[in-house]
């Protein structure tokens, strides 16, 4: 199990008291009250706020339910967006903890296993984003559209755009490099991991010796097979052409600019440089030449110049002209030339075999070409020692002097950028290639496409140095210096770090995909964790005050976020937290640690919940540490209304070991701690106020809908959490209390009454135990059902009140007894009279009169002085207007309440005294006394009577 077994902890908190003021600070050890956060000032914008920690001690806060409706629109469009492939990923993560538990962890062939899966849930989606947006992107890639969303049946909405698409290549490409990174880091040569050969390339093994007659093949695979870095820098190179295969545009869109520019129409077919030829020809006849002209001819510098006379052209069509000459071309050709050698450029970067640059170049009859890209080294690993296939029939070490050839020509002066930038791909020449690289991939292929190329190189001349002649082994040596400006090769780390600062490509690589790829090149993902979940939660702190995300951590060490750390990944970038969270748990069964990693799972689990995957939470939160599962999972809970998922939930938190009465317990802490007032806090128990302020000789009536209706988002939480134990057996002992404060609570404590009944939750969690358990533990399960019984009691009172002012309110303006109307009023009012006698009498004797402890009676008498003494003044009040219209016997019901509260065994005048409320209630009784006076005299129901009395005289006017 993920989690070891929990041991109930000790005893500190048992009571549970549901409608209530807040709590007072307790003092501590030294007289002086403990610190409380100062959450008085607190907007609706800071609801959602809510704190991951992984310390017990440190209770966090949530989103509550309208919380999430709030957030649902922006979030809701993530949800149906993602919401297939958020299943699919956590599907792919429980088969694949199915597969491996149990089973050692030697090797990284089960997690290949599971990137692979993962990749494939990508690239399935990119496949359906294409079938969508691939016109639309052709479009806005040649500017002529503006971006739009479309749906599957490509209408236009809100469902998926081209950034999409985009983020799913970005995503497919992450997956599929972090298996190359895995292959490298964890090789094995097992047979299952032979079968994913045809996902990842195969490390080539030393099996003979090499020799004079060793093919290149043979020399190449020899190499990859000894050098770590060199195996793994050619990992990444083919990772990087296979990257830009599937998302970069067509090469016919790369080069339409130049093509255009060209002016002899689409498809670069014509022939050579048309613009050029015309006005070599148009010499030739004027000057009547028969042979080739030469650059030396008279007059041809001034004779055979551009369209614009600004410099001499060429004089002959030979492909090395333009270099060997010092010339020019045609504005028009050399756009042409550029287009052609671009298409090659971005062959090459692509990977594209010879055999296809080959057709490509015959098909724009360009055969010449193909000739300088034959010698690539990568394009014949692994022959199988096929000499037509690996073009090593002419031996390898004319390749290895082409390489020294190619490397020269990218440095002539005379070459375009493109042209160099391909002789320097085949050669490894590294400023070359950097002269028309635009994008973070194109750099890096530049940089590790060198770097192999000069360490294979290197090997030959260890290996067999006598292969190449001792002078071109001198030059070689010259040579070498020039391949990289002079500067050594850097690592991946370095790599990252200056694309960072490069202008080129700043912007690209603080962008999160690129930082996550970055931190998996450079062996640096354990500190991209970390800083940048640090970051993640410090962001959401900031925004927490002011927008609906969440807030996580309240204080985070300096130390963590320490360091220059180039972007924050935003809380809303929902696919990159999925995506570093997955790649998380991939290391995590590697036993690979990554601090911070729970950060980055928590936000995921976070978005999972308002996204409505409730049921996907058990198992992310089982790879959290012990007590942040708990918290995490007492945070979102709470979300789940329906009693279906809420036990479907419960199951799942077994099934993944997750501790239920824990999180119950958390959960109803963390509601509780919420739902409390700072300044209510402070004053402590609130005084009940359910009366109108008190009129000179007169009764005071009760307020109308003093309950109210209005019920705030933390108090629906905690009904919520309240709801939860009704599932759980034997959960006593965890409960922790509340108490809804004064006239702010009691729409909520009605609202609570009507949807947890503490009586039959109580019977249901102790009729299986009563049986077999001690007469101790009988005693303290009666002790807390009395507890929730009164406090039920009083909720059903305070409704009573309530509807019979709802009565009175119904009273008909011009009443008349013997009416039809006035008699089926009367009847009502009776009903809701006798409702209140029903529902009061609990509270006359030994309500809230059996605490456990000294320090629950303390609790207890301080609720019983701020509810009792307004509930029986209003219950007084009740009984001298029922008085007026129903029996005389009301008003000596109330004068025996004032005789109760007087008597010596009474546990009612002691809530008076205490309150300063006793001359209230003698006044009351004063005023019921002349009511019996003024009854006795004119009747009941009378019109004298009532204006005698002179109670809610306005009632129902």
């Amino acid at each position: 199990m993920l989690f070891r077994e929990w041991k109930r902890p000790s005893k500190q908190i048992h009571r549970v008291i549901l409608w209530h003021v807040p709590f007072k600070r307790q003092p501590t050890t030294n007289g002086e009250l403990q610190p409380e956060d100062d959450t008085s000032d607190w907007g609706l914008d800071e609801l959602l706020n809510f704190t991951i920690e992984g310390s017990p001690l440190n209770t966090p806060a949530w989103p509550t339910i309208s919380d999430v409706h709030r957030a649902l629109r922006p979030l809701q469009a993530d949800a149906d967006r993602v919401g297939k492939q958020v299943e699919q990923f956590a599907e792919t993560l429980d088969r694949h903890c199915n597969d491996t538990r149990g089973k050692p962890q030697d090797n990284c062939t089960h997690a290949l296993k599971v990137v692979n899966g993962y990749r494939r849930i990508a690239r399935s989606t990119v496949q359906y984003l294409q079938e969508i947006h691939a016109p639309e992107k052709q479009e806005q890639a040649s500017g002529t559209v503006e971006t739009t969303s479309r749906n599957s049946y490509g209408e236009s909405s809100h469902s998926t755009t081209v950034d999409d698409l985009e983020q799913w290549q970005q995503e497919e490409q992450t997956w599929h490099l972090l298996g190359v990174m895995l292959q490298v880091q964890y090789p094995s040569q097992s047979p299952s991991h032979h079968a994913l050969s045809g996902e990842y390339l195969v490390r080539p093994t030393i099996e003979l010796e090499l020799n004079q007659y060793s093919s290149e093949s043979e020399v190449w695979s020899q190499f990859l097979a000894k050098d770590d870095q060199a195996w793994e820098r050619h990992c990444v190179v083919q990772w990087l052409k296979t990257c830009a295969m599937e998302s970069a545009p067509a090469i016919e869109d790369v080069v339409r600019e130049l093509e255009t520019d060209a002016d002899r129409g689409s498809g670069l077919c014509a022939h050579s440089w048309l613009y050029t030829k015309e006005a070599i020809k148009g010499q030739k006849r004027l000057r009547s030449w028969p042979q080739a002209l030469a650059p030396d001819s008279p007059g041809i510098d001034t004779s055979l110049r551009n369209a614009d006379k600004s410099k001499s052209l060429v004089t002959q069509l030979d492909p090395d002209a333009v270099t060997r000459q010092a010339r020019g071309l045609e504005h028009q050709d050399v756009n042409y030339e550029r287009a052609t050698w671009l298409a090659c450029w971005e062959m090459l970067r692509r990977g594209e075999d010879w055999n296809s640059i080959r057709g490509w170049c015959q098909d724009h009859v360009e055969n010449w070409r193909a000739i300088a890209v034959r010698q690539d080294t990568h394009h014949y690993l692994f022959s199988e020692g096929k000499a037509s296939s690996s073009g090593t029939a002419a031996g390898w070490q004319s390749r290895a002097l082409w390489r020294k050839v190619c490397a020269l020509a990218a440095q002539s002066d005379g070459a375009d950028q493109f042209e160099a930038a391909v002789y320097g791909a085949v050669s490894g020449h590294l400023p070359s290639m950097k002269k028309v690289c635009c994008r973070w991939n194109d750099y890096l292929f530049a940089h590790y496409n060198c770097y192999v190329l000069g360490a294979f190189d290197e090997f030959i001349a260890r290996s067999l140095p006598n292969w190449l002649p001792h002078s071109l082994s001198d030059k070689a040596g010259l040579l070498k210096s020039h391949m990289t400006n002079g500067n050594r090769a850097i690592s991946g780390k370095q790599f990252v770090t200056s694309m960072r600062e490069l202008k080129t490509t700043s912007e690209e690589a603080k962008r999160p995909f690129k930082l996550l790829q970055g931190s998996l090149i450079g062996k640096s993902f354990d500190e991209f964790v970390r800083n940048n979940g640090t970051l993640l939660v410090q962001n959401m702190n900031r925004l927490g005050s002011s927008s609906s995300y969440a807030k996580f951590i309240q204080n985070v060490e300096k130390s963590q976020a320490e360091g220059k750390i180039p972007v924050l990944i935003k809380p809303d970038d929902y696919q990159i937290i999925r995506l570093v969270s997955h790649i998380c748990l991939i290391y995590k069964g590697l036993g690979v640690p990554t601090p911070g990693a729970e950060n980055f799972l928590d936000a995921y689990i976070s978005f999972l919940s308002r996204a409505g995957k409730q049921q996907l939470l058990p198992l992310y939160a089982s790879f959290l540490s012990w007590e942040r599962a708990i918290s995490c999972m007492a945070r979102e809970i709470r979300l789940v209304v329906d009693i279906g998922e809420r036990q479907t939930m419960m199951r799942l938190m077994k099934q993944y070991g997750i501790n239920l009465e824990r999180v119950l317990n958390k959960q109803l802490r963390m509601s509780i701690e919420r739902s409390q007032d700072h300044d209510e806090k402070e004053s402590g128990y609130q005084r009940l106020c359910i009366l109108d302020s008190k009129k000179q000789g007169e009764m005071r009536t009760i307020k109308n809908d003093f309950m109210g209706s209005a019920i705030t988002d933390d108090q629906h939480d905690l009904i919520n959490g309240f709801e939860w134990y009704l599932l759980l057996d034997d959960c006593w002992d965890e409960t922790m209390a509340t108490e809804f404060s004064g006239s702010k609570g009691l729409a909520a404590a009605k609202e609570m009454s009507k949807r947890v009944s503490f009586s039959s939750l109580y019977h249901r969690h102790t009729r299986g135990r009563s049986m077999n358990s001690d007469p101790p533990e009988q005693a303290q399960s009666r002790g807390q059902s009395n507890t929730f019984q009164n406090l039920e009691q009083l909720v059903h009172a305070l409704n009573a009140l309530e509807a019979w002012q709802a009565e009175i309110m119904k009273k008909p303006r011009d009443f008349d007894m013997s009416s039809l109307t006035g008699k089926m009023w009367r009847d009502s009012l009776r009903k809701a009279s006798e409702s209140i006698e029903e529902h009061m009498q609990p509270l006359l004797r030994g309500w809230l009169q059996y605490p456990k402890d000294e320090s629950e009676a303390v609790v207890f008498e301080q609720i019983r002085e701020a509810y009792l003494p307004e509930v029986l003044l209003a219950y007084t009040a009740m009984m001298n207007f029922s008085a007026q219209y129903l029996s005389r016997s009301y008003l000596l019901k109330s004068m025996e309440l004032g005789a109760m509260i007087a008597a010596p065994e009474s546990d009612l005048a002691g809530c008076f005294v205490s309150s300063k409320r006793m001359a209230e209630m003698v006044d009351a009784l004063a005023v019921t006394s002349m009511n019996m006076l003024v009854a006795e005299e004119y009747g009941i129901g009378s019109k004298k009577m009532s204006a005698k009395m002179g109670l809610w005289g306005s009632t129902g006017s």
